[in-house]
């Protein structure tokens, strides 16, 4: 049986199925017309994370079209690892589409607010503050198993980590914009996973 040629069919339906969900919020988010700067973020930041995850989605489409121009790259995983990274994948996927609902026309893709921005506390933000990164991560352990393949692994960690490094300047603004409202919405909420009761965020 062809376990690669499979493999490649799920991670371009899985693809497909994200990335459409992310253009349609994304643009819509858009349409508003006002420009967002990143500089904010600083430009080490700023760039490093636009590298990485850039890199991450050629290596996902190079796989996509042809597996063989990855091989260079490749894991040696069993079928049943492969299929878990299948299932965690589509786990994320509606995951994604929850959290991008709930966001609204809030979406951006840097710490800068929108000039109409709200706090949003419904959804997955009513017990978590990112879940944009933590669904993310689910999904980048997903595609990385899914494809067997130690470079989108490393891209995706290492996006996601700079995410991480960027989250105290975006919650930074946050205060700077809702205040004491946020400071209170951080109280009884995770940064990343849902707070344990008495446990500090």
């Amino acid at each position: 049986m062809d376990h690669e040629g499979t493999f490649r069919i799920i991670t371009i339906a899985l693809f497909l199925a994200v990335a459409t969900t992310g253009f349609y919020h994304r643009v819509r988010a858009a349409k508003s017309g006002e420009k967002i700067s990143r500089r904010e973020e600083g430009l080490p930041l700023m760039f490093l994370l636009r590298l990485f995850g850039f890199a991450l989605w050629i290596g996902l489409l190079v796989y996509m079209i042809h597996p063989r121009w990855m091989a260079w790259s490749a894991l040696s995983l069993p079928p049943w690892l492969r299929w878990i990274g299948a299932g965690l994948g589509f786990a994320a996927w509606p995951l994604i589409y929850w959290m991008f609902s709930s966001l609204g026309r809030n979406v951006t893709d840097t710490v800068v607010l929108r000039k109409e921005h709200r706090l949003v506390t419904e959804g997955p933000y009513r017990w978590v503050r990112h879940p944009m990164y933590s669904f993310s991560f689910l999904l980048f352990v997903g595609f990385s198993l899914l494809t067997a393949n130690w470079f989108i692994g490393l891209m995706g960690l290492l996006a996601l980590t700079l995410l991480v490094v960027r989250t105290p300047i975006e919650e930074a603004k946050l205060i700077d914009e809702f205040g004491d409202a946020y400071r209170a919405y951080r109280k009884r909420t995770g940064r990343f996973l849902p707070r344990l009761r008495g446990k500090s965020a």
